[in-house]
């Protein structure tokens, strides 16, 4: 069972889905709403769980009943709570999500309390790091303390997985600390302050995210799979084809398989190939905590 220590946010998501997307100014009436926990960071732990990894998460909420919640999902799905903080005098992360037909979405959100973790809840961290096989971490709580904890693991020889969503530029203090980097394409873009629709072909964006420290890079292309870049060169790993009903969370599903394979000691390649298809699975489910599976499920799907 691998030892996957998590650093990211809790928020609540609350869904619509709609027939199109909306124009400014205009009130749309949806067909379906679902509301439930969410966050990149909660996302990725709880799939980490189901997937069999032993987790702790490091989180911070707020002082308002949507934290009520959150501890009592962790409690239900085996995440350790020691290090999961609440904030006074602040909210529970929110996002509220645009749903299309097609199942893409665009999310609009407020951090709330995920803004105020703090390098010393990291260093605090620190042991549960030190005896991690990786460290997962993404940009939805402040960037020094992602960075703090990307420092921390590798002084531990923690192998280290940066999924750099929502996207920002990174600078290279930050990027020489992580072993495998995650963006899709419109964030490796950012990632090197360009903009998103930015024509420069992706391998050569990788390449510079090389030069600036990062040793891996597995870029998710979405319906395309996903490509693994490092310094021996580049490799294509097809999706599995399914009929998307809601990509919401496919990309924190990705994050967590790829980061259990690999704690596990499984080949990059194999990873990858692993992490497509748990991407795929949660796609077919409308909602992402429903969406995430249990090894067992997962093996169904690939069947």
């Amino acid at each position: 069972m691998p030892r996957i220590a998590v650093i990211g946010s809790y928020v609540v998501s609350l869904t619509v889905r709609v027939p199109r997307k909306p124009v400014m100014g205009e009130a749309l009436i949806g067909d379906l709403f679902d509301m439930g926990p969410g966050g990149k960071g909660t996302n990725q732990a709880i799939a980490a769980a189901r997937l069999g990894a032993h987790l702790d998460l490091l989180a911070c909420l707020g002082d308002d009943p949507f934290a009520d919640s959150a501890e009592q999902l962790y409690a239900g799905e085996g995440v350790s709570t020691d290090y999961v903080h609440r904030i006074s005098g602040t909210n529970t992360g929110v996002g509220m999500v645009t749903l299309l037909p097609s199942g893409e979405n665009s999310i609009v959100g407020h951090l709330g309390a995920n803004l105020l973790m703090q390098p010393h809840h990291v260093e605090a961290f620190e042991p549960v790091i030190a005896r991690s096989d990786i460290l997962l971490a993404q940009l939805e709580v402040p960037l020094e303390s992602v960075t703090r904890a990307l420092e921390i693991a590798q002084s531990h020889r923690v192998k280290t997985i940066l999924n750099p969503a929502p996207g920002q530029t990174l600078q290279p203090d930050t990027l020489a600390h992580v072993d495998v980097m995650t963006p899709n394409e419109s964030e490796a873009r950012i990632l090197l302050d360009l903009p998103p629709d930015n024509p420069t072909p992706t391998q050569d964006l990788a390449g510079r995210l090389l030069e600036l420290g990062v040793e891996t890079i597995v870029v998710t292309l979405g319906k395309e799979g996903a490509l693994i870049i490092t310094s021996r060169g580049t490799e294509a790993i097809p999706a599995t084809p399914v009929q998307a009903l809601d990509v919401t969370g496919a990309g924190d599903s990705f994050n967590a398989m790829l980061a259990v394979s690999l704690g596990e000691g499984q080949e990059l390649r194999a990873a990858v190939e692993h992490a497509n298809l748990a991407g795929a699975y949660t796609t077919t489910h409308l909602g992402v905590i429903d969406g995430l599976p249990t090894q067992a499920e997962l093996d169904d799907f690939r069947a």
